[in-house]
C-alpha cells in the first residue's frame, strides 16, 4: 500500500491529530509496522489500590501549545493509509508531504483529535471530534441486583424527589444549579434555594438515600495512542472478497474492500492488571450457551481479532510478528479501527457520486475485566464545519487596503434533522431546526419501554474525583486518569438532559436549501437542497446506538450503550458510519447510501418472498375472536379473490386465554381438539397462506407462564418486574439471556409452524425481551445482545421458509431476521388519537396520522431490509374516517409498495369502499421516494412522493432481454407478478467499488410496464393540514428526466437552472406534458412554456386529502395512452399497447381481476377521430372526448375516455380496447 497525502488525492481524507507536545514524521511505506520511536507502555501506568490517590502526572506528556494543525499523525482515504511515527524531541519533523495538507479550521489551536474533511467536495460540508473515545464505567459490582435493589438508582431519585446525593459543590448534574440559581449549590445559592436544598437533604435521611453509582468517564484523545498500524486482513476472509492485489487492506461486509488504520490505546482505566482473561471471584458469571450463540460462525469483517483474543500474541499485536520495542506489553487498553472502502485510482466507476462521498467507518474493541461494567462507549464527540467562503472588501478612505473576512453560506446551514425510533413504533421523522422533538404525549410509566432505545447513562457525577476513590473499585483495576482535568473536559458532551434532540442507531442532518425569499406554498424538495450527514450504526448486534444533538444541529455526539454490561468478555461495538453527502448527489433520498450498506452487512434479503396482500382480525374484532367469524371472513376473502388477490389470512391476537399461554384456546370460542390446526387449514383450503399471532417475549401477569416461572421475567434495577409500557394493559417481559426462555420460544415458534401449520407468523411486542433492567440472568449481555439472542432462536425455529413480520421490535436488530416490518404504530379508527387519549400525541397512540407519517419517513427502508409493513387499510363506515382519509391511506399505501392489509368485517365494508382497495391493487413492488423526505416542516409528514415507470428495466444479471418483455394478461396472475417484480427489481446493495451502488439507478422506484407505453412519473401530493390549503411542487421533481441525463448533469436540477445552461433534458418534451389526476379522473394538458419559465404545479386540497398525479411527455404525432381509474399507476393495469399496424390502436388490459372503468386514450388529429370505431371485447364502447390539447403550429389531438369491463376471465379477447380510425 503506498503512501498517499492530500496532494495525491483530494477528496474524502480522514486525519488524526498530532498529539500535544509531540509531533509527526510520515513513514514512507504505509506498509511498515508504524509503530517505531513510540513509547513503552509502562511509563505512567499504576495500578488503583484501595483508598489510594491518583497519579496525576499522565504519561509525562508535555503540555506546551500544539503544533501546526497541519501537522498529522496519520491519514486515511480510499487510496491508501499514510503513518506517521510518534517523535518524543519536541522538534516538529513533518515531511514536505505533510506540509501539503490544508488545515479545514483557522483556529491556531487544534481542539479535534480526528477529522473527516474533503478539499474537493461542493459541499465543503467536514467532520471533526474533539475525543477518539470517552468511556464510562461503574464497578461491576454496582451492576448487580445485589447492589441496586436495596434502592433506586441517583437518576430515578432525581426525578421523583428532586434531589441529588452530592454533597456541596462537587455536584456537576446541572440540575441542582438550575434549581438554585447560576451560583450552583446551596453555598451560593439563594436562601430560599438553600432552605429547598437543606429541606431535600432531610428527606433523603427519612426516606432513605439510595446508594450512589460511582460512575467514571475516561476519555482519550491522540496523545493515548500507544502505538498503530495499517491492518492487513485476516487469513479468514469472505470467498472473493479478499483485499486488493497489493495484499493489504480489510474487508467489512455491506462495505466492501477497505483501507484501515488500527489504533491501540493506552489503558487508562478499566483494565485487569494481571493482564489474565482468567475470570474468578465474587462476579463470576454464571456459564451458559449465549457466549457461542452470540455470533456463531458470522464474519462481519476481516479485522484481525484483538491481541488478548490472540493466543499466540504475548505482549505482541501481530502474533509471530511480535516488535521487539513492544515486549514489555503486559496490559492493554481499547483498541479503535479506522476504515474507509477502497477505490484504485484507475477504477470505472469513480466518476459515480457515490465514489465521491465515502463513509468513513470505525469500531471499538474493549479488553475484558469482569471487575468493571460498561454503560457506554462515546465513540464521536462531533462537530459539523460548515462552507466558507473569503469576502474581500476595498476600505473607501483607502482604496489600496484591503481587508478579508469568512463568512458561511447560508444553503449550507443545517435545517432539519431525521429523527430515527427505537422501534416499529417509535416516532421518525425529519424535524426543522430548533424546533422541538416530537415525543408521546403519555407518561413514561405508559409509554417509556416503548421509545427507550439505547439509553446514555453518563451524566451525573460521572466526573467528580471522588468516584476515582479506590474504595469503589476492585484492587486491580489499571487507573491513570487525571482527574483534575476530566472534570472540565466533558463540558461539552452531551447526554440525556443537555441533548435537544435524540435519534436511535442513526440520523441525517440536512440543509434544505431555502432562502429568505422562498415561497412558502411551495414544497421544498431534497434534491433541489444542500448536503447531508449521517450518522449512526450499520448494525445493532451488539449495543443500542444513540445520537445525541444540540439545538443547532452543528454538535453532536455518538454513542454505544451498553447500561452497566459486566465486562466478562471483550466488548466489541458495531461499526460506526459517518458520510457527508454533497448537495445533489442523489437521486434517491440522501441516505440511499447508508440503507444499502447497513441491509448487505446484515445480510438482509428483502425479494426472496413475494408481497404480502391480506386480511388480519385486529381492527374490527380485537380480542373478540372466535372460530366462526374468521372462518366466516375466509370464505368472502375467497371470494372477493375475483378483484383482490388475498393471499394472507392473519388470526390476530385473542384466541389464547392469556399471552404466554399459547396453547390454551379460549372455551368455547374454538374447536377443542387442535383447533388452531383446524382454522390453519381451512385457510389453506381457500387458497391463502394462514397466519397467526405471537408475542413470544410477552407474558400476561395472570398466565401460568407468569406464576410458574418467575425468575424468566425481566426485573429492573430495584428488583421489581420491569415495567413494559402500557397497550391497554401491563404485562411481563421474559429474558432472552436465559436458555430457559430461548427454549420456550423455540417450541412455541415450532408449535405454531409444525403442529398448527402456520405459514405466516407476526410477531409482536418483540421488544419485551430487551426491557431496561439488571435482572436477567447474564449481566455480561447488552439489551442488544438479547435481542439478537431472541430473534435467532426465532428464525431457528420457523426456519427460512415462514414469512416472518416483525412487530413492536428494534428496528436495527430485526435487519436481516423479518421478511416483513411493521413500520408504523397502529393505525385506528381516527385520523388522530381521540380523547380520552391526547390527540396531541406523536409517540406510539393508535391514529392514521401516526401511522401514515412513519409509513413515509421509513420509506428507504422498503425492499432494502424488508417488506416495509405500513399496518392495516380500514375500509369500513364504523370508522370516523372521511373518504379521503381512507383515500389517502390506500395512497401511500400503494405508493410506497409494501405490504397491503385489510382488516375490517368484510360482510359490512360497502362497495364504494371496497372500490378504494381494488384501484390500488395489485401493488408494484415497487418503493417510491420521499421528495421532501428531509426538508419537510410538517411535523415529519412528506407531502411528496414519487414513482417512475418505464417500459424497460434493466437487465438483473443473466437476465435477458425477452425476459423482461411485458406480462402477458395469460401470465399476470398475483404470484407471478410479484415472482417476476421481485427478479426485476434487484439491486446490488453495499459499498464496494467493484459493484457500486448507482445513485441514478432507479430500479428500486421504478417499475416495469408493458412495450409501448412509453416512461412518465407517479407522483402522489398530500395535505396533512387541519385546513385546506394550496400546495404547490416544481416540476422538475414531475418531469421524468433521463438516467443520461442525471450523468451528464451530475444531479437534478431546476427547470430555470437548465434554462440558463443551454441544456435540454431529454424527455422534456418541447410539446407539453400530459397530467392526469387519477382520484378524479381529470386530464389537463401542461404547456412546454410553464416548465420554461419554472411555473410550479399548484394543487388546492382539502384536509388529509391526497392526489395521484400521472405526467408524461406529449407526442403529438402518435397515440398515447393516458392513463385510467382501473390502477394507481395508469399502466400497470395494460398488458401491450400497440398502433403499429396502420389505422388501428389495440389496447390489451391484463385481465386477472374483474375490472370496471376508464382508461384515457391522446389521438393525434389527424387520425380521423370523427369516423373512428371504438369496441371493448368487441363490442361498441361509450367514448367520450374530454380534452383538445393544441401544440401549436396546426397540430392538434383529441384526448378521448372509453368506458371499460372486464370480466375477469383470464380469456382471449377479455379487456381488449380497439380502436379502428379512418385517416383524412
Amino acid at each position: 500500500m503506498s503512501a498517499t497525502t492530500s496532494g495525491a488525492y483530494p477528496g474524502w481524507i480522514f486525519r488524526l491529530n498530532i498529539p500535544n507536545g509531540r509531533s509527526a514524521n510520515t513513514n514512507s511505506s504505509s506498509t511498515s509496522d508504524g509503530v517505531d520511536g513510540c513509547d513503552t507502555l509502562d511509563e505512567g501506568v499504576q495500578l488503583l489500590q484501595k483508598n489510594a490517590p491518583v497519579n496525576n502526572d499522565g504519561y509525562g506528556l508535555s503540555s506546551s501549545p500544539p503544533p501546526s494543525s497541519s501537522s498529522y499523525l496519520a491519514e486515511l482515504c480510499p487510496h491508501g493509509v499514510t503513518v506517521a511515527t510518534l517523535s518524543g524531541d519536541g522538534k516538529n519533523q513533518t515531511s514536505k508531504q505533510t506540509d501539503q495538507a490544508t488545515p479545514i479550521t483557522n483556529s491556531t489551536e487544534t481542539k479535534w483529535s480526528w477529522s473527516y474533511s474533503s478539499q474537493s467536495s461542493p459541499s465543503q460540508w467536514n467532520v471533526t471530534s474533539s475525543k477518539l473515545l470517552s468511556v464510562t464505567y461503574r464497578p461491576a459490582h454496582e451492576a448487580y441486583p445485589s447492589y441496586t435493589n436495596i434502592s433506586m438508582k441517583r437518576e430515578y431519585w432525581h426525578k421523583s424527589v428532586g434531589t441529588c446525593l452530592e454533597k456541596g459543590a462537587s455536584c456537576t448534574c446541572g440540575k441542582c444549579s438550575k434549581r438554585a440559581g447560576t451560583g450552583g449549590h446551596a453555598k451560593n445559592a439563594q436562601p430560599r434555594k438553600r432552605r429547598q436544598h437543606r429541606w431535600g437533604k432531610l428527606k433523603r435521611r427519612i426516606t432513605g438515600a439510595p446508594k450512589p453509582i460511582h460512575r467514571v468517564k475516561v476519555s482519550y484523545k491522540v496523545e493515548d495512542i500507544m502505538f498503530m498500524e495499517p491492518v492487513v486482513a485476516s487469513e479468514i476472509s469472505e470467498p472473493g472478497t479478499n483485499a486488493d492485489a497489493s495484499g493489504s487492506g480489510v474487508w467489512i461486509r455491506g462495505i466492501g474492500n477497505c483501507h484501515a488504520l488500527r489504533i491501540y490505546l493506552r489503558p487508562k482505566f478499566g483494565t485487569l492488571a494481571n493482564g489474565s482473561n482468567t475470570v474468578s471471584g465474587e462476579n463470576e458469571i454464571v456459564a451458559n450457551n449465549a457466549e457461542s450463540e452470540l455470533h456463531p460462525m458470522e464474519k462481519w469483517d476481516s479485522i484481525p481479532s484483538p491481541p488478548w483474543d490472540n493466543e499466540n500474541s504475548k505482549g505482541g499485536v501481530r502474533g509471530d510478528k511480535v516488535d521487539t520495542d513492544q515486549k514489555n506489553v503486559k496490559h492493554w487498553g481499547p483498541i479503535i479501527t479506522f476504515a474507509i472502502p477502497c477505490q484504485s485510482n484507475g477504477d470505472a466507476v469513480n466518476a459515480k457520486a457515490l465514489q465521491k462521498c465515502p463513509p468513513l467507518l470505525w469500531k471499538v474493541d474493549h479488553p475484558p475485566n469482569p471487575h468493571v461494567a460498561l454503560d457506554s462507549f462515546l465513540l464521536m464527540d462531533g462537530a459539523l464545519h460548515l462552507h466558507t467562503h473569503k469576502e474581500t472588501k476595498v476600505d473607501q478612505h483607502s482604496p489600496s487596503s484591503t481587508t478579508s473576512s469568512m463568512t458561511s453560506y447560508d444553503y449550507d446551514t443545517p435545517t432539519n434533522v431525521y429523527i430515527h425510533g427505537y422501534q416499529s413504533w417509535s416516532f421518525s421523522g425529519s424535524v426543522v431546526q430548533g424546533e422541538a422533538q416530537p415525543k408521546s404525549a403519555m407518561p413514561n410509566l405508559f409509554s417509556a419501554a416503548f421509545n427507550r432505545g439505547g439509553m446514555v447513562l453518563s451524566g451525573g457525577n460521572a466526573h467528580s474525583g471522588d468516584n476515582f476513590d479506590g474504595d469503589h473499585w476492585n484492587e486491580n483495576i489499571v487507573a491513570t486518569q487525571v482527574n483534575n482535568e476530566s472534570e472540565h473536559i466533558e463540558e461539552d458532551e452531551l447526554n440525556e438532559a443537555t441533548a435537544f434532540y435524540k435519534s436511535d442507531m442513526f440520523a441525517c442532518i440536512s440543509s434544505n436549501g431555502a432562502t429568505s425569499s422562498h415561497d412558502n406554498e411551495r414544497i421544498l424538495l431534497d434534491e433541489e437542497g444542500g448536503p447531508a450527514l449521517i450518522v449512526g450504526f450499520i448494525a445493532q448486534r451488539h449495543q443500542y446506538g444513540a445520537v445525541l444533538l444540540d439545538k443547532d444541529l452543528r454538535h453532536f455526539n455518538l454513542y454505544a450503550c451498553h447500561e452497566g454490561v459486566v465486562a466478562k468478555r471483550t466488548v466489541t461495538s458495531d461499526w460506526a458510519y459517518c458520510q457527508i453527502v454533497d448537495a445533489n448527489c442523489f437521486d434517491e433520498e440522501a441516505m440511499v447510501y447508508y440503507v444499502h450498506a447497513t441491509g448487505d452487512h446484515n445480510e438482509a434479503r428483502p425479494m426472496e418472498k413475494g408481497l404480502t396482500c391480506g386480511w388480519c382480525s385486529w381492527y374490527h374484532y380485537y380480542s373478540d375472536i372466535d372460530h366462526d367469524s374468521l372462518s366466516r371472513n375466509a370464505h368472502i376473502l375467497e371470494k372477493s379473490k375475483s378483484s383482490i388477490g388475498f393471499n394472507v389470512c392473519l388470526i390476530d391476537d385473542g384466541y389464547m386465554t392469556a399471552w404466554g399461554d399459547w396453547t390454551s384456546l379460549k372455551p368455547g370460542k374454538f374447536v377443542k381438539d387442535g383447533g388452531m390446526r383446524v382454522l390453519a387449514d381451512a385457510i389453506r383450503s381457500k387458497g391463502m397462506s394462514p397466519g397467526v399471532w405471537l408475542a413470544p417475549f410477552a407474558c400476561d401477569k395472570s398466565s401460568n407462564l407468569a406464576k410458574d416461572h418467575p425468575d424468566w421475567i425481566i426485573r429492573n434495577d430495584m428488583g421489581r418486574y420491569a415495567n413494559s409500557a402500557n397497550c391497554g394493559k401491563f404485562f411481563y417481559g421474559l429474558d432472552a439471556t436465559n436458555p430457559a426462555v430461548r427454549k420456550h420460544v423455540y417450541d412455541t415458534i415450532r408449535r405454531a409452524v409444525e403442529e398448527w401449520g402456520f405459514e405466516v407468523l407476526k410477531l409482536d411486542f418483540l421488544y419485551a425481551c430487551c426491557l431496561m433492567g439488571n435482572g436477567k440472568f447474564d449481566p455480561s449481555l447488552s439489551r442488544a445482545d438479547a435481542m439478537y439472542l431472541g430473534l435467532r432462536t426465532i428464525r431457528a425455529a420457523a426456519g427460512n421458509d415462514t414469512f416472518i413480520i416483525g412487530c413492536g421490535c428494534p428496528i436495527g436488530s430485526a435487519v436481516g431476521f423479518v421478511d416483513g416490518m411493521r413500520v408504523s404504530c397502529d393505525t385506528g379508527p381516527t385520523f388522530v388519537p381521540e380523547f380520552p387519549l391526547p390527540h396531541w400525541d406523536n409517540g406510539t397512540l393508535p391514529a392514521l396520522r401516526g401511522m401514515l407519517r412513519n409509513t413515509m419517513s421509513r420509506a428507504p427502508l422498503g425492499h432494502r431490509w424488508w417488506h416495509n409493513d405500513p399496518d392495516c387499510i380500514l375500509l369500513g363506515e364504523l370508522t370516523k374516517l372521511t373518504n379521503d382519509e381512507v383515500v389517502s391511506a390506500a395512497s401511500i399505501v400503494a405508493m410506497t409498495g409494501g405490504m397491503f392489509l385489510l382488516s375490517d368485517d368484510m360482510e359490512k365494508v360497502s362497495e364504494k369502499r371496497l372500490s378504494v382497495a381494488k384501484r390500488i391493487f395489485p401493488l408494484t413492488g415497487v418503493t417510491a421516494v420521499p421528495l421532501d423526505l428531509h426538508s419537510t416542516i410538517n411535523g415529519g409528514m412528506p407531502s411528496i412522493l414519487r414513482l417512475w415507470c418505464a417500459e424497460k428495466t434493466t437487465p438483473s444479471n443473466n437476465t435477458s432481454a425477452d425476459e423482461i418483455d411485458i406480462i402477458s394478461s395469460s401470465e399476470s396472475s398475483p404470484s407471478k407478478i410479484l415472482h417476476e417484480q421481485a427478479s426485476k427489481l434487484e439491486f446490488e446493495v453495499g459499498y464496494s467499488p467493484g459493484n457500486t451502488v448507482d445513485p441514478y439507478s432507479r430500479e428500486r422506484s421504478c417499475f416495469s410496464v408493458a412495450s409501448g407505453l412509453g416512461s412518465w412519473t407517479v407522483v402522489s401530493l398530500s395535505n396533512w393540514l387541519d385546513h385546506s390549503a394550496r400546495l404547490s411542487v416544481s416540476f422538475s421533481a414531475l418531469v421524468s428526466h433521463s438516467i443520461d441525463d442525471f450523468v451528464a448533469m451530475g444531479a437534478p436540477r431546476s427547470v430555470r437552472s437548465l434554462a440558463a445552461d443551454n441544456a435540454t433534458p431529454g424527455e422534456m418534451s418541447e410539446h407539453g406534458f400530459h397530467c392526469f389526476s387519477f382520484w378524479k379522473s381529470e386530464y389537463v394538458w401542461i404547456p412546454h412554456q410553464t416548465l420554461v419559465d419554472n411555473n410550479p404545479l399548484i394543487k388546492k386540497l382539502k384536509p388529509h386529502e391526497t392526489e395521484i398525479f400521472h405526467l408524461k411527455a406529449a407526442e403529438p404525432t402518435r397515440p398515447q395512452y393516458i392513463g385510467s381509474d382501473l390502477h394507481f399507476s395508469c399502466g400497470f393495469e395494460v398488458a401491450s399497447f400497440d398502433w403499429s399496424v396502420r389505422d388501428h390502436v389495440r389496447v390489451c388490459l391484463k385481465n386477472d381481476y374483474k375490472r370496471k372503468g376508464s382508461i384515457f386514450v391522446y389521438l393525434p388529429e389527424s387520425k380521423g377521430l370523427d369516423k373512428a370505431a371504438i369496441t371493448v371485447n368487441g363490442a361498441p364502447a361509450q367514448v367520450e372526448i374530454v380534452a383538445r390539447p393544441s401544440f401549436g403550429d396546426g397540430c392538434e389531438g383529441r384526448v378521448i375516455r372509453v368506458d371499460v369491463t372486464i370480466e375477469g376471465s383470464g380469456v382471449k379477447g377479455d379487456g381488449v380496447v380497439l380502436i379502428s380510425l379512418a385517416v383524412k
